[in-house]
């Protein structure tokens, strides 16, 4: 983990990003805002539908009718540090501009979730890495044949030069994963967004990824985005951590403040889930109670409210609690922590 930078890299201001259906308006990311820095790796964590991976995709503008992202900037620092520096707004550039095709896979890589929908199924491996590095690189196509043999090589792939000729389905869902990760890290991206890039692999694996990852971060300085549901992986490669809940963030602090002192009700509902060493065996671990409200029948003002064991009553249920530094470097969205606020009466869901 490194600090290279005091300038972001990437700024999120505000971003909503909304789908608009027969039935209703998801608003699957709504209001969010953080800064990415050179060499370092922001963490993203939340329960399934908290919105992590449409703000992953976000980045990349890579959202799908009916989705739209409809307010806010995703300002990137295009040809970072470089004569030709230029801010583009990722938010507001059309799919085929030109900046936006050049900075997809080569600026900014993305590891998708689930590597088989993700790869051709009517390609092969080898013709797909290969494709990324001609259109981001001036190489003839044994030159980037090699790269690609070389990277399937650095992410454990065995017989990469094999493996350059198979297919998605000829691979195991763990080899699949290394490839995809292969392909994302081909081009010597700036920032890396790994939306659950270890979820299909086994827990031996797991550490040898991260582990290439945080290597290739520290001679590169890269800037990672991080998004998983495992806070143990978090507590060893995040520098910063974000908690999400209903498309918006709830609680942003270093990853030391955060084990520390997890301040949002939900934050600390997250941390009572994970096992120590400490806990006693065959005991049941705390779970929160209730589940994600649908999309579609959001909850008014506090949207964490009718799971939350410490909600105000006559305030939470009715308004919506501003992301506020509570101590230095670490906000929190909660009325527990305005000062203006009358605490007086507490209800236990």
């Amino acid at each position: 983990m490194n600090n290279l930078s005091n300038t972001p890299l990437l700024s999120l201001k505000n971003v909503k990003t909304y789908f608009f259906q027969d039935e209703g308006t998801v608003k699957a990311v709504d209001g969010v805002t953080f800064d990415v820095y050179k060499g370092r790796t922001l963490g993203i964590v939340g329960e399934s539908g908290c919105g992590k991976s449409v703000t992953a995709r976000s980045i990349l503008n890579l959202i799908e009718k009916p989705g739209k992202i409809v307010e806010g900037e995703i300002i990137y620092k295009f040809n970072y540090q470089s004569e030709k520096e230029t801010e583009l707004n990722i938010a507001i550039l059309d799919s085929k501009d030109k900046d936006l095709r050049s900075i997809r896979g080569n600026e900014i890589s993305m590891i998708f979730q689930e590597p088989m929908t993700s790869f051709s199924p009517v390609h092969t491996i080898g013709f797909q890495i290969i494709e990324a590095v001609l259109l981001h690189n001036e190489m003839n196509k044994n030159e980037a044949f090699q790269l690609g043999v070389d990277m399937l090589r650095q992410v454990g792939i065995p017989l990469p030069e094999q493996r350059m000729n198979e297919y998605p389905h000829q691979l195991s869902g763990g080899l699949r994963q290394r490839a995809m990760i292969a392909m994302a890290l081909v081009c010597n991206p700036n920032i890396l967004v790994a939306d659950e890039p270890t979820t299909a692999i086994d827990v031996t694996t797991q550490a040898q990824i991260l582990e290439l990852i945080e290597n290739l971060q520290f001679q590169s300085g890269m800037a990672i985005i991080f998004i998983t549901h495992n806070l143990g992986v978090i507590a060893e490669i995040a520098d910063e951590v974000i908690v999400m809940y209903l498309g918006r963030i709830v609680e942003k602090a270093s990853v030391d403040d955060f084990f520390n002192n997890p301040m949002h009700p939900y934050s600390q509902a997250l941390m009572r889930s994970i096992p120590t060493i400490d806990s006693i065996p065959k005991n049941k671990f705390p779970t929160i109670s209730g589940a994600i409200p649908h999309p579609h029948n959001r909850p008014t003002g506090c949207t964490f409210h009718p799971r939350c064991e410490h909600f105000l009553t006559n305030i939470c249920e009715i308004n919506s609690p501003a992301l506020i530094e509570v101590e230095p470097d670490h906000e929190v969205s909660c009325f527990l922590y305005e000062k203006d606020v009358e605490k007086t009466t507490y209800t236990n869901n």
